[in-house]
């Protein structure tokens, strides 16, 4: 370690667990940024990664792997991702594995079969709003949380009954399978949400062999390629990652876009003023304050990036949020502009991990976002203000006070 990396923090200190951090990132990562290339977190085993290039070039490496059980002994991704010798879900997955679950369930997120959806997500978000009555109200509980749940399940053809239990079990999911030091307590509370979720989905797809309907989960029944097709586990795994990948990012970026324009009220009157700009604010929303923050890769071979040498299995973590505000790329970095002419981004990977729900996420944030604004002329922050949640990799707030003045 340099002597510049022994003044930058590490471990914890670079997670949402760290109070500091989880309540502002921006400034601790664009230190880290500004004086290394490459941050040798020796507390976690890992290798940090804050500049947009190397991130890029991570990201982009199809050669490097993903799954956990291939990192050296030690190293972050083999501690806190892997799960023994259980097969990795299709984030985690190496080719040719994950070329062959891709293919099988990515039709239904192709951006022609997503737009279908947008009549139905803006349905959604009129009933959400509909049950919101008080003027002083939690945009993350009520709003924020319940419309991509809703989405999600009614893509999977779920009962509305069990939209709520849904919501409930993902996020303990996500709180544990993140967190790389859970209590017992928490691990415990993760383990049985998960059983939950897992005895579910098992029942449900039961009943779609039984009677195919025109849902995900029959989709996915259906889907056959090059003679393949999916197991039950692969279809329940499949769903828990629509249910933890979906909603709780898109609730994130949700919550965090909206309190983006509230911060910038500027910003906020561009958008009422001419609407047509929600797209491109929305992409800004995920540059801004990317509600994912970070991924990561693992060396299949000695390499140097960013001008550190890595050898074979070491954890590659790659800081998302440090690339998408990066001053060598973007102008004015730290501004958050509607208008910006370049709003690319890293927020949802990239390479063959691409996040197969981007176009999704996209198209809720936007209904979601646009629908908020015209039930509310006036919307602005609440007394009770917000709280940011504790789980790293993830940035998005578990309570989120707004006051809305309906029409």
């Amino acid at each position: 370690m340099s002597e510049t990396e022994t003044d930058l923090p590490q471990g914890i200190a670079l997670t949402a667990l760290d109070e500091n951090f989880r309540d502002d990132p921006y400034p601790v990562l664009g230190s880290i940024r500004d004086k290394t290339a490459v941050l040798h977190d020796a507390e976690l085993g890992r290798y940090v990664y804050t500049r947009h290039d190397d991130v890029k070039e991570i990201l982009h490496d199809g050669a490097l792997w993903s799954d956990p059980r291939k990192a050296n002994p030690g190293t972050f991704t083999r501690e806190f991702l892997g799960r023994g010798d259980e097969e990795p879900s299709m984030l985690l997955m190496d080719e040719p594995g994950h070329r062959r679950l891709r293919m099988l369930v990515s039709r239904p997120f192709t951006p022609a079969a997503v737009e279908r959806w947008r009549e139905r997500a803006r349905a959604i978000v009129e009933r959400v709003l509909d049950d919101i009555h008080d003027e002083e109200f939690d945009l993350i509980e009520q709003f924020a949380g319940p419309v991509p749940t809703v989405v999600i399940a009614e893509m999977l053809g779920i009962d509305p009954a069990m939209h709520a239990d849904f919501k409930d079990w993902s996020d303990v999911s996500v709180q544990i399978g993140f967190n790389p030091f859970p209590t017992p307590e928490q691990t415990a509370a993760g383990e049985g949400a998960q059983a939950k979720l897992d005895a579910f989905f098992k029942s449900e797809i039961a009943a779609r062999r039984a009677h195919l309907g025109d849902d995900l989960i029959s989709d996915m029944i259906r889907a056959e390629a090059e003679g393949e097709k999916l197991t039950e586990p692969e279809i329940v795994q499949q769903c828990n990652l629509l249910l933890i990948a979906g909603n709780v990012t898109t609730t994130d970026l949700i919550g965090n876009g909206v309190k983006a324009l509230l911060d910038h009220p500027e910003q906020l009157a561009k958008l009422r003023s001419n609407p047509s700009l929600i797209r491109n604010a929305v992409e800004e929303m995920l540059r801004y304050d990317s509600p994912v923050t970070n991924s990561g890769r693992i060396a299949n071979r000695s390499l140097d990036i960013g001008g550190c040498p890595v050898h074979q299995g070491d954890s590659l973590s790659t800081s998302l949020a440090a690339a998408n505000r990066d001053p060598s790329v973007y102008v004015d970095a730290d501004r958050f502009d509607i208008e910006r002419e370049d709003t690319h981004h890293q927020s949802f990977g990239g390479g063959r991990h691409l996040c197969l729900g981007a176009h999704l996420a996209r198209l809720e944030a936007q209904e979601a976002i646009l629908g908020l604004l015209a039930r509310y002329p006036v919307l602005e922050h609440g007394k009770q203000g917000w709280q940011y949640a504790q789980v790293p990799s993830f940035r998005g707030m578990t309570k989120f006070w707004v006051r809305g003045v309906s029409a």
